[in-house]
This record gives C-alpha cells, sequence and structure tokens, in this order.
C-alpha cells in the first residue's frame, strides 16, 4: 500500500476539510421529530445565499472571462465526479432549451461517464488521466473554459480537468467549497464557497451541493445575458421545441413588444418561431430577412440590432 492510499492517510485528509466535519451538537439528530429535523436542515440552508455572496467578486471575474472567450466561439465545459458532476451535466443540459445553445457550447463531463448519472462509478473521481482522456475527446481550444467542480477541492478528476485545460491555453474556474483547496489553487479563478460542515457529517450533497447549483446558475445565466442572449429579463432565445415553450414564446414577444396577439403571431411566423427576431420585425418595423441580418451584425444581440435600425 502506498502513502497515497493510506487510509490513515485519507482520514487525516478528511478530517482537515470543513466539509467533513463532525458536529458534535447534532448527533442526536435522529431522535427529533420530524418537524424538528426539517426546521434544522432548513436553518442550514439559509446561510449557503450568504457564503455564496462572499464569493461573488471572483464569480463575476470568471464570468466576464467566459463570456468573452464564449463570444469567439469557446465553449464551457463543466468538470466533476459525484454531486459535483451530476450538477454540471444538470446546468449544462438546460442551456439549449433556455438559450437556444448548442449541446457541444456547454457541456457536463461526469467522471465515468453517462453512467455515473445515475450509479457510482467506483474510481472514476480517483483518476486524473480519465479527466484528460475526456477533455482530449473535446478537441480543446484556448477560447474554452473549464470548469473543475468539487465539495472538497481535492478529487483528482476536477483537478486533472483544470490542470490538463489549462496547460492547453483553456480558461480554468475552480468551484470548492472549502479554502487553500487545491482545485482552486490550479484554476486561474478559484471559487470557493464555504458553507461549512453539513447537517449529516460528510453529506456535501446538502449545502455545498446547493451552493455548487447556486454558482452554476450564476456562470451559465449571467455569460448568457453578456452573450445576449436576453433582452431586459425575457429568455428571447428560447428555443420552442414543445407546446409549452411555444406558448412561452408568444408571451415573450407580447411582453417585449405590446402587439396584438395577430402581429405575433406573424412575426413569429416570419422568423422561423424565432422569438429575438419576432421582437426585432416588431419593434424596428422590418421584414424576416431584414431582422436576420441585423442581428447577424450585431452577434445577436438584440438591443445592438434595434439600435442599429434606428430603435
Amino acid at each position: 500500500m502506498t502513502a497515497a492510499s493510506d487510509p490513515r492517510d485519507l482520514r487525516a485528509e478528511l478530517d482537515a476539510l470543513t466539509t467533513e466535519a463532525f458536529r458534535p451538537e447534532l448527533a442526536g439528530i435522529d431522535r427529533l421529530s420530524t418537524l424538528e429535523i426539517a426546521r434544522l436542515m432548513n436553518g442550514e440552508d439559509s446561510g449557503v445565499p450568504g457564503a455564496v455572496a462572499e464569493c461573488l467578486p471572483q464569480i463575476a471575474g470568471a464570468i466576464d472571462a467566459i463570456a468573452s472567450r464564449m463570444s469567439r466561439g469557446g465553449r464551457l465545459v463543466y468538470a466533476g465526479a459525484g454531486t459535483a458532476g451530476r450538477l454540471g451535466v444538470l446546468d449544462a443540459s438546460e442551456c439549449p432549451p433556455t438559450f437556444n445553445t448548442e449541446p457541444s457550447e456547454v457541456v457536463g463531463l461526469i467522471a465515468g461517464g453517462p453512467e455515473a448519472m445515475v450509479t457510482s462509478v467506483e474510481g472514476a473521481e480517483d483518476s486524473k488521466e480519465l479527466a484528460r482522456r475526456d477533455l482530449d475527446a473535446l478537441v480543446l481550444t484556448p477560447d474554452d473554459t473549464v470548469v473543475g467542480i468539487s465539495a472538497s477541492g481535492r478529487t483528482p478528476y476536477a483537478i486533472g480537468a483544470v490542470e490538463h485545460a489549462r496547460a492547453l491555453g483553456a480558461l480554468t474556474v475552480g468551484l470548492a467549497c472549502n479554502r487553500d483547496s487545491a482545485l482552486a489553487a490550479a484554476a486561474e479563478h478559484g471559487i470557493e464557497v464555504v458553507v461549512g460542515p453539513e447537517l449529516i457529517t460528510g453529506s456535501t450533497r446538502l449545502k455545498a451541493g446547493t451552493a455548487q447549483k447556486l454558482v452554476l446558475n450564476m456562470l451559465s445565466t449571467i455569460t448568457m445575458v453578456r452573450l445576449g442572449k436576453t433582452f431586459g429579463n425575457l429568455m428571447v432565445d428560447v428555443r420552442a421545441s414543445n407546446d409549452k415553450l411555444r406558448a412561452r414564446s408568444r408571451r415573450i414577444v407580447a411582453l417585449a413588444t405590446g402587439a396584438p396577439d395577430e402581429e405575433i403571431e406573424k412575426a413569429l411566423s416570419e422568423s422561423g418561431g424565432e422569438v429575438k427576431n419576432a421582437i426585432l420585425t416588431i419593434l424596428a418595423g422590418v421584414d424576416g430577412p431584414t431582422a436576420a441580418r441585423l442581428l447577424e451584425e450585431s452577434g445577436g444581440h438584440l438591443r445592438a440590432a434595434l439600435a442599429d435600425a434606428g430603435r
């Protein structure tokens, strides 16, 4: 047995992590009523937004760097294991229907592959080499961003992904829930959201998972705002792939323009169902092809296209 795999060494490492700390005052939690446990858990969760707030400057810096690269055609790639990896895959999978991105633009990698979304793949999180292989399959460029996600900040898969991406010239972000983490140190942009010990010792799918979800929401959503995927707080790049989203598309056009239903339906028809184009045809008084040209020239920014049209 090597020193690195000695259980005593691993235990010492875990003992040093805030996310793994034991809270003796909660040792009798299983004797409490269900309502009392729920109140305790809710109280613990209420502190998470405050911990995220302390990291807002670091989060904003990372977002500006990500948006700059994505505006040049770069991709946003999340890499993590277990809960962290699943949260990355979840955030990536929600971008196409919300912001009309291609599936290849925001990508979620989880140690062990798709199977690990629902079952544990033993040993996958301990492999930096696996992270390198997963990233090499994407053929990274300097315009891409890799966000390593790990509650502990010590997961080899996440650290390996950041180290390999940085060596290839890509932008790197390390999201952890412990201070002075190896993951944050390996990345250009380190984000350490310290939420404290969990209600159930070491169960980092709780507060740490909630914190990671909040940060990932910010990374993807605000990046998309910077890229012109919204008009105010309206999702003007929404992909109308089902009845609910088609109804939402009509509502968004109505909210943005105040136009009557007949004009909205005509604009959506002319624009092939593209919400941003339909809004531009109504507000700028242009036809579908002109709206498409204006948006292309403005890099997809509706406000800039309206300004170019004199509106």
